[in-house]
């Protein structure tokens, strides 16, 4: 469905930055392998029940996206030289992400 797609577009810009933007290819050296699919999709089922809906939403996906994503991305060189946290990256990375 189009949440899963969305989660799945998520981590594709992690591991192809360069279809998004020049900035993320600079930033991001290595992406996150598909565990980190895994752990976006059961970290967003789980947030929704605590939220009490059988269902997910973008809105729970961005809530957890930071937590799942940020410690299973490595920043490159120019990442670093320009003071830029995995947390920035991926908030990048959910701006250019098309939300369904």
């Amino acid at each position: 469905d189009a949440i899963e797609r969305y989660m799945v577009d998520l981590i594709f810009a992690t591991r192809f930055p360069e279809r998004y933007s020049e900035q993320l290819q600079s930033w991001i050296e290595i992406g996150a392998s598909p565990r980190g699919g895994i752990g976006l999709d059961k970290c967003s089922r789980a947030y929704a029940w605590l939220a009490g809906r059988d269902y997910v939403s973008p809105d729970d996906v961005r809530a957890i996206v930071h937590n799942v994503l940020r410690h299973r991305i490595k920043l490159g060189y120019e990442a670093n030289a320009e003071g830029i946290t995995a947390d920035q990256a991926v908030t990048a990375i959910v701006q250019q992400v098309a939300v369904p």
